[in-house]
């Protein structure tokens, strides 16, 4: 049996269904209704045992990254470096796309990855830096369409993916990744 399996926690109440979930530490928690038998409960356990393992190994890699925790002079470091890519990304993608664009800000957001204001400025997060380089394309390339739609309308996915094809991929990482990287600024 699984060591997750074998420590797992069981809370019964009067619910109907049985349900396994992971615990932000990492431990497992079954919900079962009361007169469930603990065989069935490990049993059901066991046949989503994958599942179990993949979410917590993903845990445990957040807990890693969490620990990682950059100082001052590291953020500093990462927001120059945003700075001297950002500009040049912009600048490649903003005539794909056939639009222009103000003044670009660079800061160390808790919330954003990137914004377009109505006037056409637009504001990046320095710790796309630290993301792969198609993230950071993918966020240049989503502000930069709302040049041309200020919404997240279909017409706006369809300019975004006639530009960068990828984008769902590298959306879906930043989706994914992005808490560790806000994490390791003390962003959240």
């Amino acid at each position: 049996m699984n060591e997750y399996i074998s420590s797992m926690k069981i809370i019964r109440s009067r619910r109907k269904t049985l349900s396994i979930e992971i615990s932000a530490d990492g431990s497992l928690i079954a919900r079962a209704p009361m007169r469930m038998k603990n065989a069935d409960i490990i049993s059901f356990a066991e046949s989503r045992e994958k599942w179990i393992n993949e979410h917590i190994q993903k845990i445990k890699r957040n807990a890693v990254q969490e620990c990682d925790i950059l100082t001052p002079a590291e953020l500093r470091e990462c927001a120059e470096r945003a700075a001297r890519i950002i500009p040049q990304r912009a600048a490649y993608y903003a005539p794909l796309i056939g639009v222009t664009y103000g003044r670009i800000t660079i800061r160390c957001q808790k919330t954003r990855w990137g914004s377009c204001s109505a006037t056409g400025n637009l504001n990046f997060n320095c710790l796309l830096a630290l993301a792969p380089p198609e993230v950071l394309d993918s966020v240049v390339v989503h502000e930069l369409c709302h040049r041309k739609e200020m919404n997240h309308s279909p017409r706006f996915y369809a300019e975004v993916l006639r530009v960068f094809p990828e984008y769902d991929k590298w959306h879906s990482w930043l989706r994914e990744n992005g808490a560790a990287l806000l994490r390791r600024a003390g962003r959240v």
